[in-house]
């Protein structure tokens, strides 16, 4: 069975009729797919070329005055005022899906303001969408999330129920943004030093072999050090960010997680 044909059959007998708001790298790509896999799609930007087969719009209202499904993925600053241009012409029970990274205060914020009869799903692309598209893992969570993931899945989407409000699922990815972003950041600072002082191989290999090792029990080693020697390793990270300023480099992970280790100290650590 088709994905036209499966969707055919989960909303009895007709084809999906899916509004996507913002068509941007990540919108377009996922417009896009969706036209492929047989829905009825349109949209709107203000700025934007519109993707191969999305019907275009006139603004926000025209684009979900006929749609059972609404992708908002404009950007978080845009996210409310998507929603309030559109609220008018939304019929109630379409369900509103918010795919922008924004903070679970605003995803809350955005149910509580479509009311009870326009439910909001919160959904968390949790990898990059260029070159995924549709494919792209989602984590979706609010009252409706059993519906959004029915429907998207049906199209070839990766949807993953979490469980609660909106803002449940935004919360999961920017908990692990904290590690992985900055991680990155302090890889990047680490190597413009280590540029900067002649090391960057040896400096790169260390790293590498470093995370290679990584596992559960690291972590809890991670966690239980940085607390216990808080004292020792504010002193060393505090030598750190000075050698980065004499090369040239802003210290500014080395100097946040000197002060983060000053304050475990001044709290007891030893």
């Amino acid at each position: 069975m088709t994905p036209l044909q499966k969707t055919d059959r989960l909303e009895a007998g007709r084809v999906v009729r899916i509004a996507v708001l913002g068509l941007g790298e990540a919108g377009s790509e996922i417009a896009r797919d969706l036209v492929a896999a047989g829905a009825d799609v349109r949209g709107y930007d203000p700025k934007v070329r519109y993707a191969d087969g999305v019907a275009p719009r006139a603004d926000e209202a025209d684009a979900v005055r006929d749609a059972d499904l609404v992708l908002s993925v404009n950007s978080s600053h845009d996210a409310m005022d998507a929603l309030r241009h559109a609220l008018p012409c939304v019929r109630p029970e379409t369900i509103w899906a918010d795919l922008n990274t924004a903070s679970p205060g605003l995803k809350a914020a955005l149910a509580e303001a479509a009311g009870a009869s326009i439910p909001v799903v919160d959904v968390a692309l949790m990898a990059p969408v260029p070159g995924k598209g549709l494919r792209t893992p989602m984590l979706v969570s609010g009252a409706a999330a059993d519906r959004y993931a029915a429907i998207l899945s049906d199209f070839g989407a990766q949807v993953a129920i979490q469980p609660g409000p909106a803002g449940a699922a935004i919360s999961r990815k920017l908990l692990r943004s904290v590690f992985y972003k900055g991680l990155a950041a302090a890889v990047v600072e680490a190597m413009a030093a280590a540029e900067a002082a002649g090391c960057a191989d040896w400096l790169r290999d260390n790293i590498s072999s470093e995370l290679a090792g990584f596992d559960q029990r690291t972590i809890d080693r991670l966690i239980d050090g940085t607390h216990q020697h808080a004292r020792r390793r504010a002193d060393e990270m505090t030598a750190a960010a000075e050698q980065l300023e004499e090369l040239g480099v802003p210290a500014r992970i080395s100097a946040a997680t000197r002060d983060l280790l000053i304050d475990l100290r001044d709290k007891g650590g030893r």
